[in-house]
């Protein structure tokens, strides 16, 4: 018994060293992708677009900035799951929002489940995404009146500037290679 208790004190001792290692490199490379991922959008946002349409940077990219450089080997973070998950929740966003307008609990509830169960079955599931179909039910003017073009701006156009920040800062260094399965984009093919 003395020995299996000493056993296990040095794997948990082992476990709880190897997980609170600090990382400085890595640090430094999430903090590079997600500041350029979210400045790049906000600057654009914040340059290009009058400040009528400021909607470009919405909340739920924060959430996935979080996956994409952050635990970038995460199946939830791959580029399959980032793209997907946010435009088929948009889309379910406005499409709900659209049949029950009046009713804010019973359209974002709505939503956010609908979306959940459309990325389960596409394969597509990314977190954030259930937000990104929520904020298309909130009582935003700005939102509201885009439409469906919320799928394609913000939430299209702003998951690739992601995206394309996410594959050049995590690769920046041979430490880090993102995304996980190089030919993501075969593999989308091939599950359908």
């Amino acid at each position: 018994m003395r020995h299996y208790i000493k056993r296990r004190y040095h794997h948990t001792k082992r476990i709880v060293y190897t997980e609170t290692l600090f990382d400085f490199k890595e640090h430094v490379w999430t903090f590079i992708g997600s500041f350029f991922g979210i400045g790049l959008i906000g600057f654009i946002n914040s340059h290009y677009l009058t400040p009528e349409a400021n909607i470009f940077l919405i909340g739920s990219f924060g959430a996935s900035s979080v996956l994409i450089y952050g635990i970038i080997n995460s199946p939830l973070a791959q580029p399959r799951n980032l793209i997907g998950g946010h435009v088929i929740s948009a889309f379910i966003g406005v499409l709900i929002y659209k049949l029950i307008p009046g009713n804010l609990w019973l359209s974002s509830a709505l939503s956010v489940s609908l979306s959940i169960v459309a990325m389960q079955i596409t394969k597509t599931l990314h977190p954030p995404g259930g937000a990104t179909a929520l904020i298309a039910n909130l009582p935003s003017a700005k939102i509201q009146a885009l439409g469906f073009m919320y799928v394609v701006s913000p939430v299209f156009s702003g998951v690739m500037i992601l995206l394309l920040v996410a594959i050049v800062c995590n690769n920046a260094t041979s430490h880090r290679s993102y995304p996980k399965n190089k030919h993501w984009y075969r593999v989308w093919k091939r599950s359908y």
